[in-house]
């Protein structure tokens, strides 16, 4: 089957550079609102069966001008919502950023046990995220999951049988990005493409892309 990890858009947290990941969150900015809107075209030819969103405002709005043009459900799924940042909520500043991003970043690479300060460790993370994404992907052929930056990075590194923690941890993914593998839980993922950067060979025979 074909699952396409999407990105919200652009939130003015995003715009302040800041680690936004309680609930419900913030909406759109009006640029958000029309990088969502061009999500429908972009996925023209892609024959989607379904719809998640996180339980975060910014996921299911992105989702709304897909839904609508397929006149599919949004289905708002409890654990496809971003890596809770603990007592680094609402800040900006460097080290903090960078204190988030390494602790996710090492669940990407396998530390399960490091734990967000104040929030939670890698494996609780996986174990909603997978959760929600088996549920998703069962029985389907094409899915589109709207979720988050730092959730779909490190998912789609620790999942992909050829994405290295380096490359998902120095490959940004935009606002309204997508991820796209191919797959199942039960065989493994593979990247097919990343916000439209391609892979070049079998991805089954290495996890060599960077």
């Amino acid at each position: 089957m074909r699952l396409f990890l999407i990105r919200h858009g652009q939130t003015p947290g995003n715009v302040l550079g800041q680690l936004d990941t309680a609930h419900p969150g913030p909406g759109l900015t009006e640029l958000g609102s029309r990088q969502a809107a061009v999500l429908p075209d972009a996925l023209r030819h892609e024959p989607i069966d379904a719809i998640f969103a996180s339980t975060l405002v910014r996921t299911q709005l992105t989702a709304r001008p897909l839904a609508e043009d397929r006149r599919l459900e949004i289905q708002v799924s409890p654990g496809l919502h971003e890596i809770e940042a603990g007592s680094l909520e609402g800040r900006s500043d460097r080290a903090s950023v960078h204190s988030y991003l390494e602790t996710v970043f090492a669940w990407g690479a396998g530390d399960l046990g490091a734990a967000m300060p104040g929030g939670p460790d890698g494996h609780a993370f996986f174990a909603r995220f997978d959760a929600d994404i088996d549920a998703a992907t069962a029985g389907a052929e094409a899915v589109a999951v709207f979720s988050h930056g730092a959730a779909i990075r490190v998912w789609t590194a620790a999942r992909a049988l050829n994405v290295t923690s380096v490359f998902a941890g120095t490959t940004e993914l935009v606002n309204a990005g997508m991820v796209e593998l191919t797959g199942s839980a039960q065989d493994g993922w593979t990247l097919v493409s990343w916000a439209g950067l391609q892979t070049e060979r079998d991805p089954r025979a290495d996890r060599n892309l960077r």
